[in-house]
Protein backbone atom coordinates (compact mmCIF):
# COMPACT_ATOMS: atom_id res chain seq x y z
CA UNK A 1 0.00 0.00 0.00
CA UNK A 2 1.40 3.60 -1.02
CA UNK A 3 0.46 6.77 1.63
CA UNK A 4 0.90 9.77 -0.12
CA UNK A 5 0.39 12.79 2.16
CA UNK A 6 0.89 16.46 2.29
CA UNK A 7 0.41 19.58 4.69
CA UNK A 8 -1.98 22.49 3.68
CA UNK A 9 -1.01 25.58 5.75
CA UNK A 10 -3.94 28.48 5.67
CA UNK A 11 -3.55 31.07 7.96
CA UNK A 12 -3.20 29.53 11.63
CA UNK A 13 -4.05 26.07 10.63
CA UNK A 14 -2.31 22.90 9.25
CA UNK A 15 -4.45 20.05 7.69
CA UNK A 16 -2.93 16.58 7.27
CA UNK A 17 -4.85 15.48 3.40
CA UNK A 18 -3.80 11.42 3.13
CA UNK A 19 -4.70 9.60 0.49
CA UNK A 20 -4.42 5.68 -0.03
CA UNK A 21 -3.65 3.64 -2.86
CA UNK A 22 -4.16 -0.42 -2.86
CA UNK A 23 -2.43 -1.91 -5.34
CA UNK A 24 -3.85 -5.76 -5.01
CA UNK A 25 -7.42 -6.45 -6.44
CA UNK A 26 -9.84 -6.75 -3.34
CA UNK A 27 -13.48 -7.77 -3.54
CA UNK A 28 -16.55 -6.48 -2.04
CA UNK A 29 -19.18 -8.73 0.31
CA UNK A 30 -21.78 -8.35 2.44
CA UNK A 31 -21.74 -8.90 5.78
CA UNK A 32 -24.52 -9.49 8.81
CA UNK A 33 -23.92 -9.19 12.34
CA UNK A 34 -26.23 -8.37 14.94
CA UNK A 35 -26.80 -4.69 16.11
CA UNK A 36 -24.51 -4.16 19.02
CA UNK A 37 -21.31 -5.90 17.09
CA UNK A 38 -22.05 -3.48 13.98
CA UNK A 39 -22.34 -0.77 16.78
CA UNK A 40 -18.64 -1.85 17.64
CA UNK A 41 -17.17 -2.22 14.80
CA UNK A 42 -18.55 1.49 14.02
CA UNK A 43 -16.44 2.76 17.03
CA UNK A 44 -13.61 0.60 16.71
CA UNK A 45 -13.12 1.90 13.15
CA UNK A 46 -13.41 5.42 14.26
CA UNK A 47 -11.35 5.46 16.94
CA UNK A 48 -8.59 3.86 15.03
CA UNK A 49 -9.11 5.99 12.01
CA UNK A 50 -10.28 3.87 9.44
CA UNK A 51 -13.89 2.72 7.67
CA UNK A 52 -15.80 -0.52 9.10
CA UNK A 53 -14.79 -1.83 6.00
CA UNK A 54 -10.98 -1.54 6.01
CA UNK A 55 -11.15 -2.59 10.01
CA UNK A 56 -12.97 -5.90 8.96
CA UNK A 57 -11.10 -6.78 6.21
CA UNK A 58 -7.97 -5.88 8.86
CA UNK A 59 -9.12 -8.21 11.11
CA UNK A 60 -9.49 -10.64 8.73
CA UNK A 61 -6.18 -10.89 7.31
CA UNK A 62 -4.72 -11.18 10.90
CA UNK A 63 -6.80 -14.13 11.54
CA UNK A 64 -5.70 -15.50 8.12
CA UNK A 65 -2.19 -15.20 9.08
CA UNK A 66 -2.86 -16.54 12.39
CA UNK A 67 -4.10 -19.55 11.46
CA UNK A 68 -1.39 -20.41 8.79
CA UNK A 69 1.50 -19.67 11.40
CA UNK A 70 -0.40 -22.06 13.78
CA UNK A 71 -0.97 -24.84 11.03
CA UNK A 72 3.04 -24.17 9.71
CA UNK A 73 3.88 -24.85 13.46
CA UNK A 74 1.60 -27.77 14.04
CA UNK A 75 2.89 -29.52 10.90
CA UNK A 76 6.63 -28.69 11.57
CA UNK A 77 6.03 -30.13 15.04
CA UNK A 78 4.39 -33.36 12.92
CA UNK A 79 7.18 -33.88 11.33
CA UNK A 80 10.10 -33.93 13.24
CA UNK A 81 12.65 -36.50 14.60
CA UNK A 82 11.18 -37.56 17.75
CA UNK A 83 14.02 -37.96 20.32
CA UNK A 84 11.68 -39.66 22.87
CA UNK A 85 10.81 -43.42 21.62
CA UNK A 86 10.25 -45.10 23.64
CA UNK A 87 11.57 -48.40 21.80
CA UNK A 88 9.55 -50.80 22.63
CA UNK A 89 10.39 -50.15 26.65
CA UNK A 90 7.56 -48.85 28.81
CA UNK A 91 7.96 -44.79 29.56
CA UNK A 92 8.89 -44.19 33.15
CA UNK A 93 5.33 -43.90 35.33
CA UNK A 94 3.99 -40.56 36.58
CA UNK A 95 5.08 -40.02 40.42
CA UNK A 96 1.76 -40.00 42.06
CA UNK A 97 1.30 -36.79 44.74
CA UNK A 98 1.49 -37.78 48.60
Amino acid sequence: MFVWAWRIQSDTNFVLHELRVNLCAVKNVTISMEDSVAEWARLEAARRNTSVSRLVGEMLAEKMRHDDAYERAMQDWLHRERSWVSDGQAYPQRSTKP
